[in-house]
């Protein structure tokens, strides 16, 4: 072991970050070490010191306590200290003292980290060269981007994510039936443009009603944490303490106040506001404008009013934001809903210069309509007559189609003359490509329903529950249910509180609440131990607005104790249980007073609009338009008059139905969701999540950090922070741990549980964190193979190929961060193919570090020559790699640029300049990916035995 002397410089192995050490004193087998860097002093005991002799080589470049650069030629070594001979960038001779060295120099090189024996354990090396494979694996995905939503994998809406969220800016319009997901989609969007980084600043506008089940869905479904913006958090955005109001009283003393500094709307990248906000304050509608986003949703947009002549405040403050905001997304109801004129206004906002009239978009639909019946009819496999044969060839005079229209008489030809044709159709659509609709009629997986209404006696007695024939009934009805769990809505979250306590108090039954007075922590702990299937609780007890945002698909027993008069509330409530994926037929509980308003309710939802076994389209327009009627049945409970209007309502919705149904561009619909790319991204999500890697490599994070996991149940894990944690704060997880799941189904099953994919926060963070400090890139390893002799020594680099280049070229898909290994032995032979990374096993033997390193600095010569070779090596395998990237991104752009060339000819919606970025990406791609660089990223000393 080498002797402490005064004036030695070593360097701590624990605290590389201290920079250069100073031996100060050696006495009473104690030393002590002044860290200048950062003026910090350590006390070591002289038998165990985590320290390191720095000692440079000749070639090294050093830096002196000047900055001066000097490359060492060679070195004198008297009474323990070493004087550096080099040579100055301009020539000259120098000597340096190592006591004149640079208190700052750290090292961070693996080679400079291996030779001065700055060595980690082997586990940071292995845990190191996986999570650049794992990354690079993530990169060139097809599916980045959509692994991360905790959401099952439903064909139209994965589709609908994929399809925008890889263009340049999209600016779309989801217009998909109630039930159908929208939220969902574009939360799916979002996500995508977020992980791969080609958004990073979004405000969401959505009704007052729905702020709180957009920030659930947020967060739950995709863990993007946004900021609720109102007119409080606005005033209090610049006031949150005195020293930051000092700070800007400063700035504006001195002159120095931006224009934007009191812009609330600039202190958050994802912010969520309600529409009745920016009516409500005027002023707040330009700061948002002037605050810039790369993405705007809207949700409920067909709620923003226009005409040509007058359209309202709330749609020229939306058009604004939509001027600005290269991305727009516009959540509404279906176009047949609200007619041609609420249609075309929504469109204008997505592109003017496309829709600037109204009377053009009529006449434009009116031209189309030939070629809509036509594909009517070739989706229902009819025969085309003469005229819809004419509308398609002059429709598709440049896509040589004529081969195809023959062939639709031929028997053995016909069916997939008829697929080709619609396919042509689909690219052709005016406008499908921003525009995306799909109905229930062509989504499948919904579950059956079952109602049953219970008219009961007796008055109601809100004071005592217990005197409440409903209340009386709820009790039997558990009972019966014999231990199924069953959701209960009503209107208010007091009736809620009281039906929970009434029934835990007075007839022992356990249930839990859940309403908009609680904190999203409490709703969580509600959720779960209803979850929970070994939880006393039978019931959830929800207000209307407390279930919004929630999954509770587990369930198929819905019980509702009043019946709301808005029927798209009524489809809410029962759209808890009505999801794609339920497994069981739902089965719907009304209990009612007799000659009650939910008594004329219920057979007006019942018998009028059929409400409870299925989704109408129509029912929220009959309900506007019987308005009135209703609120007067409503009044006098006269038996004749409810007769009549739901006789009424019944003739109005057949009439309403028909016209949607007639006025259903199927066409549109069937390029909203194609299945066979569908089924392949689900494929693709499938095999993605079956590797069954992640946790294993979350494991070796967790074991390298210090964090404790333990088995909690199948694909299950509980994970929480150990007092051995190597960083002061394990990102994203909290003092009490968490519990977390790798399965989707589980996750969508619980959602107290973390779903864990390679998209969750933590373990994005965890690469970084892994891949962004210096730990793990250089190690002494003794190893035992069937293949190698032992005495032998070996470097295992692990190289980088790095394309730095703009987040919307997305070169990921092409040249990501690649991992190259060399592993060449004392001999100067390449051994990386005919050795496997994984089969370099530790031995399990123990060392002598000090001699080791003694040993890499008596061959460092030797070693530098193997670290050269190594890089050639890499480098050529970084050619190979450069070129194959180069053909795949140019016959991907080239060929989307074909298509769009050849689609503008016929298809108006595609823009000119949108063809333009498409050539400019794929030469700056070029450039980027000529441009990669090769860097040496951690290097491993192995020793056979």
């Amino acid at each position: 072991m080498e002797q402490f002397i005064p004036g030695q410089r070593w360097i701590s192995n624990t605290e590389s970050e201290l920079g250069l050490g100073l031996i100060l004193e050696v006495a009473h087998k104690r030393i002590t070490v002044l860290f200048l860097a950062c003026d910090e002093k350590r006390m070591y005991a002289q038998d165990n010191a985590p320290l390191t002799r720095v000692r440079f080589s000749a070639g090294d470049v050093i830096e002196s306590i000047d900055e001066e650069k000097i490359t060492v030629t060679d070195l004198i070594e008297q009474n323990g200290l070493i004087t550096y001979l080099g040579k100055n960038e301009n020539g000259q001779e120098v000597r340096v003292d190592e006591v004149e060295l640079n208190h700052h120099i750290q090292f961070n090189k693996p080679q400079d980290r291996l030779f001065i024996g700055q060595v980690d354990p082997t586990a940071w090396f292995l845990l190191r060269y996986e999570t650049w494979r794992r990354l690079q694996q993530h990169q060139q995905s097809p599916v980045k981007g959509l692994l991360g939503g905790r959401a099952s994998l439903i064909p139209h809406q994965l589709f609908i994510a994929h399809e925008s969220a890889n263009r340049s800016a999209p600016r779309i319009m989801l217009a998909d039936e109630v039930g159908l997901g929208k939220t969902i989609e574009a939360g799916l969007i979002l996500h995508h443009r977020l992980i791969n980084g080609l958004s990073n600043r979004v405000l969401i506008i959505v009704p007052e009603t729905l702020l709180h089940q957009w920030l659930v869905e947020m967060l739950r479904r995709f863990n993007l944490r946004f900021s609720v913006f109102d007119e409080a958090r606005c005033l209090g955005a610049y006031v949150e303490d005195d020293m930051l109001a000092d700070a800007e009283s400063s700035l504006r003393t001195l002159g120095g106040e931006d224009a934007n500094s009191d812009n609330p709307f600039l202190t958050e990248q994802l912010i969520l506001c309600s529409q009745g906000f920016f009516s409500n304050y005027p002023r707040r509608q330009q700061q948002a404008i002037d605050a810039g986003w790369d993405m705007v949703i809207v949700d409920e947009a067909h709620h923003l009013e226009w005409s040509e002549q007058a359209p309202s405040a709330d749609y020229l403050f939306v058009e604004q934001l939509a001027r600005i905001s290269p991305s727009l997304i516009l959540l509404t109801a279906t176009p047949e809903q609200l007619g041609k004129e609420s249609h075309f206004a929504r469109l204008r906002l997505l592109d003017p210069d496309r829709f600037y009239s109204f009377a053009a978009f009529v006449e434009e639909e009116r031209l189309f309509e030939p070629v809509a019946n036509a594909a009517k009819s070739l989706l229902a496999k009819e025969a085309l007559n003469e005229e819809a044969q004419h509308h398609l060839t002059e429709l598709l005079k440049d896509d040589n189609v004529d081969g195809l229209l023959k062939n639709l008489n031929d028997p053995e030809k016909s069916a997939a003359a008829r697929d080709a044709l619609v396919n042509v159709l689909l690219d052709h659509h005016g406008t499908g490509r921003i525009l995306f609709r799909n109905s229930r009629q062509t989504v499948q997986g919904f579950p059956e329903r079952e109602r049953y209404g219970y008219a009961l006696t007796g008055a109601a007695n809100e004071d005592d529950l217990q005197q409440d024939p409903r209340y009386l009934w709820l009790v039997d009805k558990v009972k019966q249910l014999a231990g199924d769990k069953a959701l209960v809505i009503c209107k208010h979250a007091q009736t809620a509180i009281d039906l929970e306590q009434t029934l835990k108090n007075r007839a022992g039954i356990a249930s839990a609440v859940f309403h908009e007075g609680m904190t999203i922590i409490e709703r969580d702990r509600a959720a779960a131990y209803f979850a929970d299937p070994d939880s006393a609780a039978r019931l959830l007890i929800c207000s209307e607005i407390g279930s919004e945002g929630r999954n509770f698909q587990f369930v198929h027993h819905l019980i509702l104790m009043d019946l709301p008069v808005n029927p798209d509330l009524l489809q809410q409530r029962i759209g808890r249980l009505d999801r794609i994926g339920q497994k069981h037929v739902i089965q719907i509980h009304v209990p009612y007073l007799e000659h009650s308003d939910n008594a004329v309710l219920y057979r007006w939802y019942d018998e009028g609009l059929n409400a409870f076994a299925s989704n109408s389209s129509s029912a929220q327009r009959v309900a506007d338009i019987l308005h009135d009627e209703l609120a007067a049945v409503l009044e006098s409970k006269d038996s004749a008059a409810i007769d009549a209007l739901i006789a009424k309502t019944q003739a109005l919705s057949a009439e309403l139905e028909t016209q949607m149904h007639n006025g259903r561009d199927q066409l549109l619909e069937l390029n909203s969701c194609r299945k066979e790319l569908a089924d392949e991204l689900i494929g693709q999500l499938n095999s993605y999540e079956k590797e069954g890697v992640l946790w294993p490599y979350m494991e070796d994070v967790f074991e390298c950090y210090g964090v404790d996991t333990e088995f909690h149940s199948p694909d299950c894990f509980i994970v929480r922070p150990s007092d051995h944690l190597r960083v002061s704060h394990f990102p994203g997880l909290t003092e009490d741990g968490m519990t977390v799941t790798v399965d989707r189904q589980i996750a969508l099953a619980r959602e107290d549980m973390q779903f864990m994919t390679w998209e969750h926060p933590i373990v994005t963070a965890s690469m970084d964190m892994v891949l962004s400090s210096e730990t793990g890139n250089a190690a002494i390893s003794v190893i035992k193979h069937s293949d190698l002799k032992a005495g032998q020594f070996l470097l295992e680099c692990l190289f980088i190929v790095e394309c730095s280049a703009p987040a919307e070229l997305q070169i990921g898909r092409f040249l990501p961060h690649t991992p190259i290994r060399v592993l060449i032995d004392q001999n100067q032979k390449d051994l990386s193919a005919a050795i496997d990374h994984r089969d370099l096993v530790e031995a399990g033997i123990k060392f002598d570090k000090h001699k080791i390193i003694a040993f890499l600095n008596s061959q460092r010569p030797h070693l530098i020559n193997l670290l050269s070779m190594a890089e050639q090596t890499a480098k050529a395998g970084m050619q190979q790699l450069v070129d194959d990237a180069t053909q795949a991104m140019l016959e991907s752009l080239s060929n989307e640029i074909k298509r769009l060339v050849r689609l503008k000819k016929v298809n108006p919606t595609i823009r000119t300049e949108e063809i333009e970025l498409l050539k400019d990406m794929t030469m700056l791609a070029h450039e980027n990916i000529q441009a990669a660089q090769l860097r040496l990223d951690a290097v491993r000393f192995v020793i056979t035995s």
